[in-house]
């Protein structure tokens, strides 16, 4: 597996690099293989002390020098930021310079052969963000991670960027009234004097940086159950074990059940469920420790903590175990989830559920487009990191895919999603990599479907009327692309309902120009016509009789 994850990544990181578009300094001849922090946390004060030991893959001979982001102490922080005090490699010192946000370390012309190296990181420091140190809502001190998209640089020596997986432990030595969450398995916990305690936790998967979790805290915990011999948990504040319990105990199980069935395995060693105080708005999708915002307890199963639930879970497989490359592909992580979400919630509660959650996505699609019109899915050179998702990233995102499942069909749709998903397994993929696997699964060429959706801006205004014409028998439909600047190709379908309570004939047309006109012949005049009967396009318009 080792020698296979090798050569996937050489692969992948050769093939790929002509379609990295953001500005991180990516190094294709660097692999970080596995991430070994070893951290301690006090109560006395917000001081962490660390010390990393990373296992580097150089692929080539003649690498003089390492990167990892991390920031530095700076008073422009208030005095937080890390300090590092100790660099070695393959157990020797090396000479390293730490400004800004990066620690860039030289190698010394022995280490510069292509193999692995191990270096070793020793810091210290208050972290400004990344690692949240404070109360929770009951007042008690907590300390968990916030690392989207790339905070993870502020308390973890790293290749703060999802192109470069690995895997990772974290070996937390904290005061013993605190249970530690992390990712994977818990594979130690030692007392150790003065009332201290070592949690050792150990993720045998690769995962990018913004996936690591920590949470530590006085948690309740509960093994709920199991998914295919995997631990479902619920790990919530001491004082809501009761309400927490009862919240995340569905529909977890259920939801990778359906995600196993329609894309393929579970990646992971675990589950679970965590209130965090780390967390601004719904969930966060750290690999097998989902963190959720603290009101997330509330005691009974909203629908929304329940969406945001089977959200985050389909998260473990877009944007965990098949990952973007570039944040400018961040869609495939974002639109992946809300989409798959919305199809979830119609295997489980019907399509009038579904349809009602594509409805209220086209809103918030359209309520974004009128302030940023010319604002496109896959990002060009995007350097401002607060902007590297938005509510199109998510709605759209997840739009685009119905569309392509309907320009598809079901079959072609769900062949592509699992070849996609068994391709990139556990390693990257860009937007190029999804439209071939889409084109092989349907034999059809995306080109044009990509290119509107994707890489422009703009979306699809149409202004439009019918009239009947007895003497013809004829209905006539006049419809017209009425947006600025962009241009569209689209299928519509047309609803004629000849009777009350009848089914209505549904007939397709595309639009490729601004304007149309389509005839049907139809022997009395119809009832009522309608656009888009199925809800099947990502559209506003006006549409009536003449």
């Amino acid at each position: 597996m080792k020698l296979q994850r090798y050569i996937m990544c050489v692969l992948c990181a050769l093939a790929l690099q002509a379609n990295a578009t953001d500005n991180y300094p990516k190094n294709p001849n660097i692999d970080i293989d596995n991430y070994r922090f070893a951290l301690t946390l006090s109560d006395d004060s917000d001081v962490i002390r660390g010390e990393a030991e990373i296992s580097v893959l150089l692929k080539k001979d003649g690498v003089e020098s390492l990167r990892f982001d991390l920031i530095g102490k700076s008073e422009n922080m208030g005095g937080k930021g890390m300090i590092v005090s100790v660099v070695m490699v393959n157990g020797t010192p090396a000479n390293f310079n730490h400004a800004g946000d990066a620690l860039s370390i030289q190698l010394a012309k022995e280490s510069r052969k292509e193999g692995p190296l191990k270096v070793t990181i020793v810091y210290a420091g208050i972290p400004a963000t990344g690692l949240i140190i404070g109360p929770n809502k009951h007042g008690d001190r907590t300390f968990f991670s916030d690392n989207w998209p790339n905070k993870v640089r502020n308390w973890l020596p790293a290749v703060d960027h999802p192109y470069d997986k690995a895997t990772c432990e974290f070996l937390i030595t904290a005061p013993d009234h605190y249970q530690v969450i992390s990712n994977g398995l818990l594979i130690e916990t030692t007392n150790l004097p003065s009332s201290q305690k070592l949690s050792h936790w150990k993720q045998s998967v690769p995962i990018a940086t913004w996936l690591y979790a920590l949470g530590v805290a006085e948690f309740a915990v509960q093994y709920v159950e199991e998914f295919e011999g995997k631990s479902i948990q619920t790990w919530v504040y001491k004082q809501d074990r009761d309400s927490g319990f009862y919240n995340f105990a569905i529909p977890t199980k259920d939801v990778m059940a359906f995600y196993s069935d329609y894309v393929g395995p579970y990646a992971y060693e675990k589950l679970a469920n965590v209130q965090a105080n780390s967390i601004r708005g719904g969930g966060m999708e750290a690999a097998t420790a989902i963190f959720y915002h603290p009101s997330s307890v509330t005691g009974d199963r909203t629908e929304r903590w329940r969406n945001v639930i089977i959200h985050e879970v389909a998260h473990q497989w877009f944007g965990n175990a098949v990952t973007e490359y570039d944040w400018d592909d961040v869609w495939l992580s974002e639109g992946f989830a809300t989409y798959f979400t919305l199809l979830y919630i119609e295997h489980a509660y019907g399509r009038d559920e579904f349809v009602e959650g594509l409805k209220s996505a086209r809103d918030k699609v359209y309520q974004f487009y009128k302030d940023n019109p010319d604002y496109r899915i896959v990002h060009d050179n995007l350097d401002d990191m607060s902007k590297v998702s938005t509510i199109q990233t998510y709605q759209k995102g997840a739009w685009i895919l119905h569309m392509l499942r309907n320009n598809l069909g079901d079959k072609a749709f769900e062949t592509g999603i699992k070849s996609y998903y068994r391709k990139y397994f556990n390693i990257n993929a860009t937007t190029a990599d999804f439209k071939t696997e889409m084109e092989l699964a349907s034999g059809q060429n995306l080109d044009a479907f990509f290119k509107q959706w994707l890489y422009q801006g703009g979306n699809v205004e149409l202004k439009g009327s019918w009239s009947y014409n007895s003497k013809m028998k004829k209905i006539t439909i006049d419809l017209a692309q009425v947006q600025k600047d962009y241009s569209f190709s689209v299928p519509v379908e047309i609803a004629i309902y000849r009777k009350e309570g009848e089914k209505p004939d549904v007939q397709s047309v595309v639009l490729d120009k601004h304007t149309g006109k389509f005839e049907f012949t139809l022997d009395s005049a119809p009832l009522k016509v309608e656009l888009d009967p199925n809800t099947k396009l990502l559209a506003t318009w006006e549409f009536s009789r003449k």
